[in-house]
């Protein structure tokens, strides 16, 4: 047995062996894979599109910018940040499934040569060191299974000056919209998973995974203890999304 055995993760609200976490990760977003960025639109009501927006501006791409986007299988970010100036983008996904609707994408709109697809994990970049001036990874690195060692590989392939950009969901501080978001969180997105991914379960976790993800405060003094200068964070409608930030 190897020692990994030994310790337990979260996976959702359930715990896990953390040796088995990363498989049942990849199930997960295997069986929605189809129907990811449907729901992404029904979830968030279309809202999704206005925290990514935003993270493509802080992004600021140029003709000279390449982008390594961690977790990105169905390339939301990648496209968006090449319509907008980006020259080249590395994506980097666990789910080949996740992969296959990113690439569709990208031969729909005719960014194929501009947009290369990698099967990997975000705690074992198959990357040398400093290989990139920016490291974005969105909705992702909750589902991670050591989330400090993600963090270390996003320091490691960053350039010196590399800037580092997180679009992960958070936690709400406001109580009357907390609660109004526990209720449709809880009560109304798994039903919907249900109705349109098919899988209930899928969705039950992914709810469950936002509420054990650390809070802001905390989160950016993980990512100092990286490594990484000059952390901040930016709250997106309430908290409900918050972009984080660090520089290499």
């Amino acid at each position: 047995m190897s020692k990994d055995n030994n310790f337990f993760t979260h996976f959702g609200f359930k715990n896990v062996k953390m040796s088995e976490k990363a498989k049942l990760v990849k199930d997960v977003f295997d069986s929605v894979s189809s129907k990811y960025d449907i729901m992404n639109d029904v979830m968030s009501m279309g809202v999704h599109r206005i925290w990514k927006h935003e993270l493509i501006s802080m992004l600021n791409p140029s003709q000279t910018h390449t982008l390594l986007d961690v977790g990105g299988g169905t390339a939301d970010i990648p496209l968006s940040f090449l319509r907008k100036g980006g020259t080249k983008c590395i994506v980097v996904d666990i789910n080949y499934e996740m992969l296959k609707e990113g690439l569709k994408k990208a031969l729909n709109h005719g960014y194929t040569s501009s947009i290369d697809f990698i099967t990997a994990d975000a705690e074992h970049l198959p990357f040398k060191n400093e290989i990139t001036p920016c490291y974005s990874i969105s909705f992702c690195i909750r589902n991670v299974t050591n989330i400090s060692n993600a963090l270390l590989e996003a320091y490691r392939v960053l350039e010196k000056g590399g800037k580092f950009f997180c679009l992960e969901f958070s936690t709400v501080n406001n109580p009357i919209l907390s609660k109004a978001y526990d209720a449709w969180s809880f009560k109304v997105i798994p039903h919907i998973g249900k109705y349109i991914a098919k899988n209930q379960e899928a969705y039950e976790y992914l709810v469950e995974s936002i509420r054990k993800f650390p809070p802001q405060e905390e989160f950016a003094n993980m990512i100092r203890n990286a490594g990484f200068k000059n952390v901040g964070f930016k709250n997106l409608s309430g908290g409900i999304a918050t972009i984080h930030y660090g520089e290499k």
